[in-house]
């Protein structure tokens, strides 16, 4: 809380001290960034850590990596486990295929009985029992069928439980894996290799440095001539009166008002009304955290 009083005194006192000297200028504050702290997704050693404090990372570039040997012998048991279930799946058709046979030669049978009995050279009753047998035979088939499908849907019920456990250990080895979710400078650095990490532990804090904000503060009177997504210029110093422009975008533009300086009580000064805004900036490149900035809100008079 203090640092943020120190910051806010501070910018304010460079707007007013500049107010002489750069008139042209609307407002004046600091370029800050989004900072993300980046922990542990798993808990065991850390293996690896490829970051230090200044350095530029690449959003998801990996930077090093927790302990996965036991999830990596984890998945393995789970995929012969599930070999050895995969293995009692039954082929239906193959298992069934001889009682077929036996129905087909059944009903060749009864077509020929059927033929005699016509001629006289058979009894109904020769043929009454080879249509029970088909009828016994076709139960069988039935029967056999659904003992066979419901095996292999329990088979493949505890097979697909299986493939979910294995997906679950194959998530905890992604997210051994560490890596920046954003681009940007590493700014603190928490852990060192060797050390045992717990979920949730910090590794590391990194600056988003490629959407970068200019943190101003204007006076009540130019509160109407701002609002939110307002397009306005912004101008880094970069010292030795050198400057490069920039597009800004008014994103946060506060609703509470500050004194400048807050212990200076004069009526005179009670009109030095801050409010504080935030104005996007993309990055080129040569914006630093902690650098200088003005803010013009029309360019008409340049």
């Amino acid at each position: 809380m203090a640092k943020n009083k120190i910051l806010i005194l501070s910018t304010a006192l460079f707007l007013f001290g500049c107010g002489n000297s750069q008139s042209d200028y609307d407002a004046s504050g600091v370029f800050e960034t989004t900072e993300v702290i980046v922990s542990a997704q798993a808990n065991g050693q850390l293996m690896e850590l490829n970051v230090e404090e200044g350095q530029l990372l690449t959003a998801n570039e990996p930077t090093g990596y927790v302990d996965t040997m036991q999830l990596h012998l984890k998945k393995k048991q789970l995929l012969a486990n599930m070999r050895a279930v995969d293995s009692r799946l039954y082929s239906v058709t193959l298992q069934v295929a001889a009682i077929k046979q036996q129905i087909a030669k059944q009903e060749t049978e009864l077509k020929r009985f059927q033929n005699l009995l016509r001629s006289n050279a058979a009894t109904q009753k020769q043929v009454d029992d080879i249509a029970a047998q088909i009828e016994v035979l076709n139960k069988q088939l039935a029967a056999q069928t659904e003992t066979l499908e419901n095996n292999n849907r329990s088979v493949s019920n505890e097979s697909y439980a299986l493939q979910i456990q294995i997906e679950q250990v194959v998530d905890l080895i992604n997210k051994s894996i560490i890596a920046s979710p954003v681009q940007g400078t590493v700014l603190s650095k928490y852990a060192e290799v060797g050390e045992v990490v717990a979920h949730g532990k910090p590794l590391f804090k990194i600056g988003n440095t490629e959407n970068m904000f200019l943190r101003a503060y204007i006076t009540a009177d130019l509160l109407t001539q701002i609002h939110s997504g307002q397009k306005v210029s912004v101008f880094a110093d970069f010292g030795k009166k050198d400057t490069r422009k920039y597009v800004g975008t008014v994103t946060w533009i506060s609703d509470r008002s500050e004194f400048t300086p807050k212990s200076i009580q004069t009526r005179n000064e009670r009109a030095s009304l801050v409010y504080a805004v935030k104005i996007a900036v993309k990055n080129d490149g040569y914006l630093k955290v902690g650098m200088y900035g003005e803010v013009k809100l029309s360019d008409k008079n340049k």
